[in-house]
């Protein structure tokens, strides 16, 4: 096996916890959807939020779809001039059985941030 690593994000819809907790969890779940994981291979996932949101902890909603055993991390995202607001951003490690592309997910407007993986978005 060897280790790999995708990237997600998503625009969450307000600061609550509640939309934080549910963007967290969405994004969390397609990342392990899209790219077929089971919690025993992932490495660790570390979040990344922008400044705005403040009233959650994404570790809390990935805990809540059984990756307790996962090392989970939590930053803020540097503040850029201009940058899109609302933003909780993904990187998962994981341990790969062969070979092939990890699926990035974007989601809810954060396509835009990736226009080579997503055009026209």
């Amino acid at each position: 096996m060897s280790a790999r690593a995708v990237r997600g994000a998503i625009q969450v819809a307000e600061n609550s916890a509640a939309a934080i907790r549910a963007a967290a969890a969405r994004l969390t779940s397609e990342l392990l959807v899209r790219n077929a994981l089971a919690p025993e291979r992932i490495i660790s996932l570390v979040f990344s939020l922008t400044r705005d949101l403040t009233r959650a902890s994404p570790a809390e909603a990935a805990r809540s779809l059984g990756l307790s055993g996962v090392p989970l991390f939590c930053l803020q995202e540097a503040e850029i001039e201009g940058s899109m607001p609302r933003v909780l951003r993904a990187l998962l490690t994981f341990e790969a059985p062969g070979p092939g592309q990890p699926v990035p997910v974007y989601l809810d407007g954060a396509e835009s941030l990736r226009p080579d993986l997503f055009p026209g978005s």
